[in-house]
């Protein structure tokens, strides 16, 4: 017995290695950190924040109607997408993803997608396969990705949308079996307004073998009624929202239904607004009493996401958005950029880019209410090892802490910049050889050693 129990314990030990030998190895942050885009994106703006971009692309810009003639990469005004938008997009190094929008031509509710749909199997499964076909002058191919749909949700019924989703997936294997398909937005349990069911839409065997990529949409949102009006955001660690309790059930879902898939986060961001445009707020806007984040807020919280999300089995996170026009209203104010202008966030979101880019998560080293403190490894040893510390909270809190157990003494200590320059210098007292204290506040610390 005692023999069996010895050998039991081998085998569990050597199954718990095999395990740890196989988990994934984190993504490096430069092929983690995207963002969101439209026709007037500026490449060589948005190459300092990323070189993961994904762009929303109506279906009816390439055809009046389902069944019309497919011109890809020409659209029915003539417009080129690979000498005006993809082809300069990936000259200036860009991966793309394609979020192909399904929700337009006028149709709003279920009826009106049925008739619209009704017959257009073949045609769909055709433009999916030329999206997918078309090579550059370059011999590749416009996008790296294709997303069937973006936020169908519960309003586009899924016994329409998804033979629509089978078919185009079934055209993109048949032109590219290496192009990589996403769902579009779905989530563990019910579907909702914005996202389908993964139960009850993604689970089969024979629709899994037409995805890699699940695309899952969180904002930080209060549950309704719970705030001030019905949009209102918090800092993303609280535990008020479902912010990063959506991912975590998505996650759940993927290692038990479908572990060969990635998870990609294709939208999550905040607003922030001008006092001019809060004067202006928009009919319904202004009567709920929206109000965005400050440009302080936004910038913190930005940074602060990305650094959760490369906690969790995530493999990218698009941030929503590149650019907004001050529009004191949801996703009206989203932008890194306003009117093409540098917010704080820009600053903040670039100095993550190019500090962490050849970095990868590690562990976490603390995780309190009022201090988390996670570490990154580097690509290559020599750049050393970075702890980033910060306050997990909203209320401008800021604490002296010591941090100690440090791999090595630090050579430099900043905070995010939210300006043009040199990111602000943290001052610190050596204790010892692996012990410092600073102060920690909401914006996220950067300890390079």
């Amino acid at each position: 017995m005692k023999n069996l129990i010895l050998l039991s314990t081998f085998v569990l030990s050597l199954a718990y290695l095999s395990a740890q030998a196989e988990e994934k190895e984190k993504p490096l942050m430069r092929d983690f950190m995207g963002i969101n885009s439209h026709v007037s994106f500026k490449p060589e703006l948005y190459r300092q924040v990323c070189h993961l971009v994904r762009n929303y692309h109506n279906i009816p810009w390439d055809v009046k109607q389902p069944g019309d003639p497919i011109t890809y990469p020409k659209n029915i005004e003539g417009f080129n997408w690979e000498k005006r938008l993809y082809g300069p997009w990936n000259k200036a190094g860009f991966e793309i993803n394609l979020c192909a929008q399904f929700n337009h031509f006028g149709a709003k509710k279920n009826d009106d997608y049925k008739a619209l749909w009704e017959g257009q199997g073949d045609w769909i499964e055709e433009y999916g396969y030329a999206l997918a076909k078309y090579k550059g002058v370059d011999g590749q191919s416009l996008v790296n990705s294709i997303e069937i749909g973006n936020e169908p949700g519960d309003v586009f019924d899924s016994d329409v949308f998804m033979p629509l989703f089978k078919r185009m997936a079934q055209g993109i294997r048949r032109a590219d079996p290496d192009m990589r398909i996403l769902t579009c937005t779905a989530k563990a349990g019910k579907a909702d307004r914005w996202s389908k069911s993964l139960n009850e839409d993604f689970s089969s065997p024979e629709i899994k073998k037409l995805y890699d990529v699940i695309s899952v949409h969180t904002y930080a949102e209060l549950p309704k009624g719970e705030g001030r009006h019905p949009w209102e955001r918090m800092h993303p660690e609280s535990d008020r929202t479902h912010y990063l309790k959506v991912l975590d059930e998505t996650i759940e879902w993927r290692n038990k239904n479908a572990d060969d898939k990635e998870i990609w986060i294709t939208e999550f961001g905040w607003d922030s607004a001008t006092p001019e445009a809060m004067k202006k707020r928009v009919k319904g806007f202004k009567e709920y009493g929206w109000e965005g984040e400050t440009d302080l807020n936004q910038a913190q919280w930005i940074v602060r996401s990305f650094l959760l999300f490369s906690e969790l089995d995530i493999d990218r996170a698009y941030l929503y958005w590149f650019n907004d026009k001050d529009e004191a209203r949801t996703h009206g104010a989203s932008g890194l950029t306003r009117h093409f202008k540098p917010k704080m966030s820009f600053w903040a979101v670039k100095h993550l880019y190019d500090t962490l880019g050849g970095y990868r998560f590690s562990r976490v080293i603390e995780k309190k209410d009022d201090l988390y403190v996670f570490e990154y490894t580097p690509e290559k040893a020599e750049d050393g090892i970075i702890w980033i510390a910060w306050s997990p909270t909203d209320s401008e809190a800021s604490k002296e802490v010591t941090l100690d157990r440090l791999p090595a003494r630090p050579k430099s200590i900043v905070s995010s910049p939210l300006a043009k320059g040199e990111a602000p210098e943290v001052p610190a007292k050596q204790l010892g050889s692996d012990a410092i204290k600073l102060e920690v506040t909401e914006t996220p610390v950067f300890i390079m050693m």
